[in-house]
């Protein structure tokens, strides 16, 4: 069914309005996803406040060329979804989990990260990032390894005395 002019000019306008005030966006290709699974990414991004769109690609294709991004865009082929949000990591390790998930069914094309196009490559890396617990997690057994291990020296040195 064809989208009428003053349709395509609300979707233009959404769109437009998204990527100016996203700071992160991923371009998602899904393939033969089923209403279900459809709902279960979008109830799992929601509760991360990140927003997901279908999106028609000749309507993203003229909102990104009129914003005017840097970089090269990336192909953008099949059917397309994009997520974005406030968060700068939510959004690619949102649809990153789904993407090992739903093999097949869901990949990243690729995005906007930091008002720059990024490759497939570079925002798979960038959703493979930690999450700010773990790192203060990681980062704390950084520090508390060298106190353990003298306690355990100390604990050796104890039992060979007595």
């Amino acid at each position: 069914m064809a989208i009428t002019k003053e349709k395509k000019k609300e979707i233009l306008a959404r769109l437009n309005d998204i990527i100016t005030k996203s700071k992160s966006i991923v371009f998602v290709n899904f393939n033969k996803l089923s209403v279900k699974d459809a709902s279960e990414i979008r109830r799992a991004l929601r509760s991360e406040n990140v927003g997901y769109l279908v999106a028609k690609k000749s309507l993203l294709r003229k909102t990104l060329e009129s914003i005017g991004i840097k970089g090269e865009a990336p192909a953008l082929e099949g059917e397309l979804a994009i997520t974005f949000g406030e968060d700068l990591l939510s959004p690619a390790r949102g649809i990153y989990d789904f993407q090992k998930k739903l093999e097949g069914k869901v990949s990243i094309l690729g995005g906007i990260f930091e008002g720059e196009f990024k490759s497939k490559d570079e925002m798979v890396s960038i959703a493979s990032i930690p999450s700010m617990d773990v790192l203060r997690g990681m980062f704390v057994n950084i520090i508390n390894s060298p106190i353990q291990r003298f306690a355990v020296a100390l604990g050796q040195i104890a039992e060979k005395k007595n």
